[in-house]
């Protein structure tokens, strides 16, 4: 009877194997953001970027493939250094952030990529669409300890995205022919994250 118990619970493991080895880290806010660069006028480069960006990452550090990340972008504090531009990107002819004021990010699956970068597929909501992206990810820096126990690592992605997909239509045709705006959007999201040192139990001896 016992042999079978323990033959029961090996199954039970194996069904949940990234419960017994991953963490929940959460995205440090301060030390995080999320910059994306399109072209303007089809010869140069326009680049801005998020300051608010939240989350969770469920980390396995026996198998980077079976970790999980959730992310949360607050598309009001949008920031291209010109007040008007940003009003403009903020308004219902690109992000309607009265409308859709966060963009998410949500995995589905981790895998191998080129460069030793892992391949990070999921869930990508922005403007009321949600489509497939996939990021490219650097691994994890090395766990660093602060003065208070605190642990924090660091990553960056990768991405690009097609801003017509997710339904944000509007450009002005230029005399020459050409677009005021790009379609295509490359995006870089710098990420902090953070585990605070597990409480001491408050059992007596």
């Amino acid at each position: 009877m016992r042999g079978r118990n323990f033959a029961a619970l090996g199954a039970v493991l194996l069904l949940f194997p990234v419960w017994a080895h991953s963490e929940v880290w959460t995205i440090d806010t301060p030390h995080s953001s999320a910059q994306f660069s399109v072209r303007h006028m089809m010869i140069s480069n326009v680049k801005g970027g998020f300051t608010k960006v939240t989350g969770t990452v469920d980390l396995d550090e026996k198998d980077f493939t079976q970790s999980k990340v959730e992310a949360t972008i607050d598309a009001t504090t949008i920031d291209t250094h010109e007040p008007k531009r940003d009003a403009h990107l903020k308004s219902a002819d690109f992000f309607d952030v009265a409308k859709f004021p966060t963009i998410t990010f949500k995995s589905t699956s981790v895998g191998r990529g080129p460069g030793g970068r892992l391949r990070v597929t999921g869930d990508l909501t922005m403007h009321g669409v949600t489509k497939e992206v996939v990021l490219l990810v650097e691994m994890l820096s090395a766990p660093v300890k602060d003065k208070s126990g605190t642990l924090h690592r660091g990553t960056s992605a990768t991405t690009h995205v097609n801003r017509k997909e997710f339904g944000m239509n509007f450009n002005g045709v230029l005399d020459s022919g050409g677009v005021m705006v790009g379609d295509d959007v490359a995006i870089t999201i710098d990420v902090e994250i953070y585990q605070k040192p597990a409480a001491p139990s408050g059992g007596s001896n």
